[in-house]
């Protein structure tokens, strides 16, 4: 059995990057600048895009974080978005979500620009996605893609299942494992919470993608031998023998089902890492383009 090891791979992808950067430097380009917009105080939320800004010192890009009172309104943030959109010196930017109640998430989404859309969550990036066509993907299925590739995990002709029918995890990686090239050219079934028999459909999989947020839901009597376990859920889960007092854990009864797995992500610490290092991926190609589109003018 072997770990797909999100931490090491995303800190390889890192200095790749890091590198790409100071090659621009030294011509005398101007480096990737990446924005965070947040709205309100969600602590998730506030740790995921502080640890994207030290991503991005890290790295040498330019970072923004544009914070905004929970209270906003929609029209004020569609606004902000309209000004990032407008403004030159960013090349990609991202409003982190969940966004509070009175903001319609949709026409938030629909407002960026698909250009500076590293998420990947523009209709128009997922159009081109489905259609093969170079676009941003969204960042946890790049990073998910990433790992198979650097690990070489055979996924021709091989059946993958995915649980969950999310736009931003389930929906995107069910086109993508099934698309021409590597990896993909596998067969795909998309399975979600109306599916059933599940534990017949998984019990056939080569290949599992689990994005449920249900702990420990995939056991190890839904698996054949030999399966590649990728497991996108992270749960807080109590746990009074711990300093914190909880635990992070996935949708896979990582114990039991990595004895019958041949590859297989730990949570945390497998797709988690690449998350961030797929969206300074984006980021990075996103510069690109707009250098080679300032360049034709």
């Amino acid at each position: 059995m072997t770990i797909l090891d999100g931490k090491k791979v995303s800190n390889q992808i890192k200095e790749e990057i890091t590198e790409e950067v100071q090659k621009m430097k030294d011509r005398g380009e101007k480096v990737p600048h990446l924005a965070a917009i947040i709205v309100g105080n969600d602590g998730a939320s506030l740790t995921y895009v502080n640890s994207k800004v030290k991503a991005c010192e890290r790295v040498g890009f330019e970072s923004t974080m544009v914070r905004m009172p929970g209270t906003t309104s929609e029209l004020e943030l569609l606004k902000k978005i309209k000004e990032l959109n407008e403004n030159d010196d960013i090349d990609g930017f991202i409003v982190q979500l969940p966004l509070p109640k009175q903001i319609d998430t949709q026409k938030v989404l629909l407002t960026v620009d698909p250009d500076k859309d590293v998420d990947g969550f523009h209709p128009t990036n997922f159009g081109k996605m489905a259609l093969d066509m170079t676009s941003f993907i969204p960042a946890t299925p790049f990073g998910i893609l990433e790992l198979l590739e650097r690990y070489n995990v055979e996924t021709e002709g091989k059946h993958t299942v995915v649980i969950g029918r999310s736009h931003i995890v389930g929906r995107p990686m069910s086109i993508l494992m099934g698309r021409k090239g590597f990896p993909g050219n596998s067969t795909v079934t998309l399975t979600h919470s109306h599916t059933k028999n599940i534990t017949q459909i998984t019990s056939q999989a080569d290949i599992i993608i689990t994005a449920l947020g249900n702990p420990g839901f995939l056991k190890a009597e839904m698996v054949k031998d030999d399966v590649v376990i990728i497991d996108v859920g992270i749960t807080r889960v109590e746990d009074e023998t711990r300093e914190r007092g909880y635990r992070i854990v996935g949708d896979v009864d990582f114990e039991n089902v990595s004895k019958k797995a041949s590859f297989i992500t730990p949570v945390p610490g497998g797709v988690g890492p690449m998350t961030i290092a797929m969206l300074l991926k984006n980021t990075l190609l996103a510069r690109e383009m707009h250098r080679q589109k300032s360049a034709e003018v």
